[in-house]
């Protein structure tokens, strides 16, 4: 099977190379980073420099040449940016990663989202994929939803969407060494009592997941599909864990919600009236993620795809830090 996968050379991507290469798939990586792309072409990956946020040439078309799937983990994720980068990276680079698909003649579109479309400021316990989307809490899970919306239109390329929640393994650079940084630089906001909990998922389950979605027979297209570890976990416990293995020891500072909120947002505030628009320490976003129970539902994954996580925290945690990769 020949698959192209989009943002090869970030986390997730780059780990779905690798595996896809190691079951004998023919693998074809698109990304900007050329040095990583060395890397993956020596282990087997074929490696194509592009940058999907913009429209793909003839030429790269045809380098491409054709194939059976397509993956898109290629995205700018952040809790803060200016709108119109999100939507450049999240919403017209899926559209141009479903332009190379159509043009490479794939019978599947594997989509990977985010949970942060579903967030709202309270307590969302085993949420499932058919519930009502808000409206949005940042640019990015904006630009999200948009792209979910253009996928799911694409009845042509047999889409599934992919929810994966907080991705972390050997290799982030994003989530747990992001903690890292938050603890180190002091006290912590403890909000509602700190008894917020969530699910995360260890980037071989994520790739494993994608694996199912690209298997997965043609009547499952147009699916959206949870991503996420079976452990609903609480916050407060993720994060000493992962400092401890940091040799950090966790401060915390009791909070009222309102007021954090009120400091977040105004701190968002004065961030816009930069000419640079910084981002500020706390955005109300990472807040409520503190404050409020985000989990999901993962049966739907289970029951039609096949999905079944094997990585629990503790085990993940473990092969995370003795790859020496979150600090």
């Amino acid at each position: 099977m020949r698959v192209i996968v989009s943002g090869a050379t970030g986390f997730l991507g780059g780990r779905l190379c690798t595996l896809l290469r190691e079951l004998g798939h023919d693998v074809v990586g698109l990304g900007r980073n050329t040095d990583t792309g060395r890397d993956l072409e020596t282990g087997g990956t074929r490696f194509v420099s592009v940058d999907v946020s913009q429209s793909p040439s003839e030429s790269v078309l045809k380098e491409l040449g054709s194939a059976d799937i397509f993956v898109h983990a290629a995205g700018l994720s952040s809790a803060w940016g200016l709108r119109e980068a999100f939507q450049q990276a999240n919403v017209a680079g899926t559209r141009h990663a479903m332009a190379m698909a159509r043009a490479a003649g794939v019978r599947r579109f594997v989509f990977i989202s985010s949970p942060s479309v579903t967030f709202r400021f309270c307590d969302q316990a085993d949420l499932r994929e058919d519930a009502p989307l808000p409206k949005p809490v940042n640019a990015y899970a904006y630009s999200k939803q948009i792209a979910e919306s253009d996928v799911l239109a694409a009845s042509d390329l047999s889409p599934i969407i992919l929810r994966p929640r907080a991705i972390y393994g050997p290799g982030d650079v994003a989530l747990l060494p992001r903690l890292i940084r938050a603890v180190a630089k002091g006290p912590l906001p403890l909000l509602r009592g700190g008894r917020a909990s969530t699910n995360l998922t260890h980037v071989d389950d994520v790739a494993q997941a994608i694996l199912c979605a690209i298997e997965a027979p043609p009547q499952i297209a147009g699916r959206i599909y949870n991503i996420a570890g079976d452990e609903a976990l609480p916050l407060r416990l993720i994060i000493e864990s992962v400092a401890a293995k940091a040799g950090i020891a966790v401060r915390w500072q009791t909070v009222p919600w309102p007021l954090a909120l009120s400091a977040a947002r105004l701190a968002e505030a004065m961030a816009r009236l930069q000419r640079d628009r910084p981002e500020p320490v706390i955005t109300a976003y990472a807040l409520g993620i503190l404050a409020f129970t985000q989990t999901l539902d993962i049966s739907a994954a289970r029951r039609e795809i096949g999905f079944r996580p094997q990585i629990r925290f503790a085990e993940g945690l473990a092969r995370t830090f003795g790859g020496g990769a979150a600090r």
